[in-house]
């Protein structure tokens, strides 16, 4: 803890104001759930077609290990995929606004790549580097992939030219001025190019265990649900669902602070807090 009072006092209020904001979306999660429960019961829907939310939760408290052990699976994979996707993408947005030839050559491709079907690349991917994780990975980061690049490049070119102007007065490199003046702004852009990644990356991680071969009878949720729909059972799948469903909140939310550690300046300058 910090000796700081002010520090200490900040944490705190940090914390009281925390729990006014959670409460919109946990009351309409209740709701929801409840006219879920209601709907179910009043229509007599069968639990193989729409499993009630207490059919639910009674699997998600039955098959916790189950779950677990899987979902550890297909959250290493999110995470190493959204990883390399922000990795290469960071990366291939800088080159294609440094160099102007490039953004021509390269910037079409990466647009076109997002409608590559993923089972056309699966069976090469598992040839070339096996049936482990790379290959999963591999899906992922190309799902994500674009959203990076996008918003990276328009934070790079987002930048005052004003500012660049003043730099190239004081006799700044090019170098110095992506350094002071572009990288600032490239950083929360491509940070929140991974927050809309995250929104196909969970999604992603479930294509890329369907589409590509494993090892085992369940290697990740996504495995899992689709065996469950085919066992019939329903329920199981929609628990391994609500896991996948709460993984995506939580990774969303986490690079939302991770962006306000990284780029604090970009959320002081539009008075938010984390």
């Amino acid at each position: 803890m910090s000796s700081d009072p002010a520090s200490y006092a900040r944490s705190e209020r940090r914390s009281r104001d925390r729990l006014p904001r959670l409460l919109p979306a946990t009351l309409f999660a209740l709701i929801a759930l409840g006219l879920w429960e209601l709907y179910v019961d009043a229509a007599g829907v069968d639990v193989l077609v729409l499993p009630a939310p207490h059919a639910m939760f009674a699997e998600l408290w039955g098959n916790a290990g189950l779950l677990w052990s899987n979902f550890t699976i297909t959250a290493r994979e999110v995470v190493l995929g959204l990883a390399l996707a922000l990795v290469a993408g960071f990366a291939v947005a800088v080159a294609i606004h440094l160099s102007p030839l490039l953004r021509r050559a390269v910037y079409p491709h990466a647009v076109g790549s997002q409608a590559v079907p993923i089972a056309v690349v699966a069976v090469p991917l598992c040839f070339w580097w096996g049936f482990g994780i790379f290959p999963k990975l591999l899906v992922i980061a190309l799902i994500c992939f674009f959203p990076v690049v996008v918003t990276t490049v328009d934070g790079l070119a987002s930048v005052d030219p004003d500012q660049l102007k003043l730099l190239r007065t004081l006799d700044a490199s090019r170098l110095q001025a992506f350094r002071f003046a572009e990288l600032p702004a490239a950083v929360p852009a491509a940070l929140s190019g991974a927050r809309i990644a995250l929104a196909v990356g969970v999604i992603g991680a479930f294509i890329a265990e369907t589409s590509t071969p494993s090892v085992g009878p369940y290697a990740g949720l996504g495995r899992q649900i689709t065996s469950d729909l085919t066992a019939l059972q329903t329920p199981r799948a929609y628990a391994a669902t609500a896991v996948l469903f709460a993984f995506a909140i939580a990774c969303f939310y986490s690079l939302t602070l991770i962006e306000h550690r990284l780029a604090p300046w970009a959320h002081k300058a539009k008075g938010e807090n984390p």
